[in-house]
């Protein structure tokens, strides 16, 4: 009966931790070797045999019967062997099997027994989580943040612990304790603490788990994504090619008024997107992986991956981007390196680089005659040749070469300075004839000024002759008015001496 409720509690604890039942009998063997050889010494001589469905557990211990004990763990006299099975027939030499009861082992061993069960237990437990995220590497996983510190973010899923270390988080993010946070698992490694998974938000192919996620037609295989560069936070370029003529490979990874591609921009902290489509055109490639900057012209050196981009220099700052990014991820995504020039300093370079050695104060005529005879003429084929071609040529030294790389930089200083000279003349010109538009402006806006003032003078003028003239119209319509009221006035007083008269008569 003690067996079955030991294998009951063992049973249970093994559902907690989500231990296989085929593992807890093995775990549950171990842990009785275990007791044995703490309470015995030894335990080489003994088995264990567990039936966790019969709830049945059975210890035996194997000792040799001997005459003289010497090893009172492995070897047994007959005597004892006779007392232990009474009515067996045992010899000197047989093998005597000896069952243990499990009540035999005291209290002072129940601790370092659980501590050895929970250690196997979560032994077992780092072992299938190994196993499971081992098989899981290139998957999306969503946990919630736990801890944080300032290397590491800790990510808890079920009973696993996830680590993002600093370098795999997007700098510009800000996570909090609970908040939940999605990710790729990147690797899985066996440390003496138990299985290391490190998860990641910057790698590369978390960008195309998102895609595959949020376009069908990619976890279809109708669309494939031939190359991802990223720099965290910042922006990201994405190459994706079609399988089917009919479907724009742009447009639906971009979705309906963009909803594919913000849902993904979104989950990367807003971090800028540029999907270009393939071609197996170099220059159509590389001028596309070049957005937001149009190149005016391409030189393209295929066998050595090299690229030389010239942009109006009004377009320059938009094709190297910000501290670089655009032209470093253009550069990425398409395995070639790319110097990006604005036009006015491409054609001073090529200026440069046809320059004749002859041409350059700093050379000698005996020095440019010694390269001459090697077929070297120009600045362009000084520096593109060897070192090794150059000290073939008969009369040549070391010195002398590091003379000529020193003499031809001087050049190209001395030109930049001239050049800077003309670019200063050139503003000074145009800030001249800006001061000069200033004084022009000013006076035309005095003498406009004047204008007004003038017209409004007379327009004052005008107003008090105006007023004035209104005024004599006044005094003269108020004489008027006098001068027919006293008429009036004089014509009343005639008419009443008229009466008066009449009245006398009457």
């Amino acid at each position: 009966m003690i067996n079955r409720a030991l294998i009951d509690v063992f049973s249970e604890i093994a559902r907690e931790k989500n231990v296989e039942r085929s593992e807890l009998g093995s775990i549950i063997e171990q842990l009785f070797l275990h007791l044995i050889e703490r309470d015995r010494g030894d335990s080489s001589n003994c088995s264990v045999i567990v039936n966790l469905d019969k709830g049945e557990l059975e210890i035996y211990a194997e000792r040799q019967i001997v005459d003289d004990l010497m090893d009172p763990v492995l070897e047994i006299t007959l005597q004892d062997a006779a007392k232990l099975a009474p009515g067996e027939n045992f010899e000197v030499g047989d093998v005597f099997v000896e069952v243990i009861d499990p009540a035999i082992f005291g209290r002072r061993l129940v601790t370092s027994a659980k501590q050895f069960f929970n250690q196997r237990l979560n032994d077992v437990e780092k072992r299938y989580i190994y196993e499971d995220y081992s098989q899981r590497i290139g998957e999306i996983i969503i946990g919630t943040v736990r801890q944080i510190q300032r290397d590491f973010l800790y990510v808890n899923i079920d009973q696993a612990e996830l680590l993002m270390p600093r370098q795999e988080q997007i700098l510009s993010e800000r996570h909090r304790r609970g908040d939940t946070l999605r990710a790729v698992v990147k690797s899985v490694e066996v440390t003496p603490r138990g299985p290391e998974i490190i998860v990641s938000r910057t790698d590369n192919h978390f960008l195309y788990k998102l895609f595959e996620m949020e376009v069908p037609e990619i976890e279809d295989g109708i669309i494939e994504i031939e190359g991802i560069a990223r720099q965290p936070g910042e922006r990201a370029k994405i190459i994706v090619k079609s399988n089917d003529r009919r479907i724009d490979p742009v447009g639906a990874c971009v979705g309906m008024r963009g909803s594919r591609i913000q849902a993904i921009v979104r989950e990367l902290n807003n971090e800028k997107i540029d999907i270009v489509n393939f071609s197996h055109q170099p220059e159509i490639l590389l001028s596309r992986a070049l957005s937001p900057a149009t190149p005016l012209d391409l030189y393209i050196d295929e066998e050595d991956k090299y690229c030389v981009a010239v942009f109006n220099d009004d377009d320059l700052e938009f094709a190297i981007g910000r501290g670089g990014v655009n032209i470093n991820l253009a550069s990425r995504i398409t395995s070639y390196r790319i110097d990006a020039y604005g036009k006015k300093e491409y054609e001073r370079n090529q200026k440069q680089q046809a320059t004749l050695l002859s041409d350059i104060e700093d050379f000698t005529k005996k020095d440019v005659a010694l390269f001459e005879a090697a077929s070297i003429v120009t600045v362009s084929d000084l520096l593109g040749a060897e070192e090794g071609v150059l000290l073939d040529i008969k009369g040549m030294t070391s010195d002398k070469i590091e003379e000529a790389y020193n003499a031809i930089e001087a050049f190209i200083e001395s030109d930049k300075d001239e050049e800077k000279e003309e670019e200063v003349d050139v503003q000074e010109l145009m800030d001249d004839l800006d001061e000069k538009l200033k004084k022009d402006t000013e006076n035309t806006e005095e003498a406009v000024a004047e204008e007004n003032t003038e017209e409004a003078v007379a327009e004052e003028n005008t107003e008090e002759a105006v007023a004035e003239e209104n005024t004599e119209e006044a005094v003269a319509e108020e004489n008027t008015e006098e001068a027919v009221a006293e008429e009036n006035t004089e014509e009343a007083v005639a008419e009443e001496s008229n009466d008066e008269k009449e009245e006398v008569s009457n």
